[in-house]
């Protein structure tokens, strides 16, 4: 089974990419074909610095491959290395129905948070459908915020279809529901766009920093506290087995504790699960050149694909 994901290069990779997105890739690696991108073009939609794109997308590509992405299981490759994504792109928006875009619940939540409303943005899930087709993937895994764009992908897929023949994969959403929204540091769900996240590779002091921002409520020191609607104890069962749940959820019921305890206790957890990917992070940035080698490595498969693809769907609108 062919599985695709992708993951933007707007800044710095934190907790909710990883339980989101990059922990179900560890996974599926392992058992399925994937395909994993680093998505540069949908940065462009809006929220992230230009400035910085280029290093950003490095730093992205240093951190996945820290993290555990294995090139030799993994097709891996930077989206605009296979500019045939940007030709579909096109041919899919004469598919697309603009009430379809209109109903998007992440356009609008973003505009409401800030985001300037542009064309980039607007047609964001036309450029996701593009990704998904082009490279015939069966499974998508999404977080529940994205399950709309990939039934888009679908409504746009089965409309071509209709019209051309079978020339497309219906793909399917993978939600794992326990993991499928990370909490930021406010409640809401962890996004870089709304400047509420916890970065996996910050260093330490900093991190115990940004754990003690994280939104709790005015229950005093001494009295129990409510593990099931804390942000504290979400990010913290994250890490942790069933057991390990309990036991926490058993201490904050016990009122010997308080939220500053379980914040320096939350930061002991995420520092410890990623030591092993600090010390691969540090070799990568070291040797720059693997980096870039492996990428290209991976655009030149991914390039096999969508050339196949592009090829029979040009054929079928008419592109000369």
């Amino acid at each position: 089974m062919r599985v695709l994901s992708g993951i933007q290069p707007s800044g710095k990779l934190h907790i909710g990419n990883y339980f989101g997105a990059i922990a179900q890739m560890l996974k599926l690696q392992k058992e399925h074909e994937l395909f994993a991108f680093i998505a540069n073009y949908h940065a462009l939609s809006g929220g992230a610095d230009l400035k910085e794109l280029k290093q950003n997308t490095f730093e992205v590509a240093v951190d996945f491959l820290a993290l555990g992405i294995d090139p030799d299981k993994t097709v891996f490759w930077v989206q605009s290395h296979a500019k045939e994504v940007l030709e579909l792109y096109w041919i899919l928006s004469r598919y697309t129905p603009v009430g379809l875009l209109e109903r998007a619940h992440s356009y609008k939540d973003k505009v409401a948070k800030g985001i300037a409303p542009s064309h980039a943005l607007f047609s964001y899930p036309v450029l996701m459908a593009a990704d998904i087709l082009l490279y015939d993937a069966q499974k998508v895994p999404v977080g529940k915020d994205q399950i709309q764009h990939l039934e888009m992908t679908r409504d746009i897929a089965i409309k071509f279809n209709n019209e051309h023949g079978e020339i497309f994969t219906i793909p399917e959403a993978m939600v794992e529901e326990s993991v499928a929204v990370v909490p930021g540091i406010d409640g809401a769900k962890m996004s870089k766009s709304y400047g509420n996240t916890i970065e996996i590779f910050m260093e330490e002091k900093a991190l115990q920093k940004r754990c003690n921002k994280i939104v709790t409520d005015s229950t005093p020191l001494g009295e129990p506290l409510d593990p099931e609607n804390c942000n504290v104890y979400a990010l913290a069962s994250l890490f942790l087995d069933e057991q390990g749940k309990t036991e926490l959820a058993e201490r904050y019921r016990s009122g010997e504790y308080g939220y500053g305890h379980f914040k320096k206790e939350l930061k002991e957890l995420i520092w410890d699960h990623f030591a092993p990917a600090r010390e691969k992070r540090a070799y990568y940035l070291e040797h720059p050149e693997e980096v870039f080698a492996i990428l290209e490595s991976g655009a030149a498969k991914a390039r096999a694909v969508a050339e196949e693809k592009i090829a029979i769907v040009r054929d079928a609108v008419g592109i000369l």
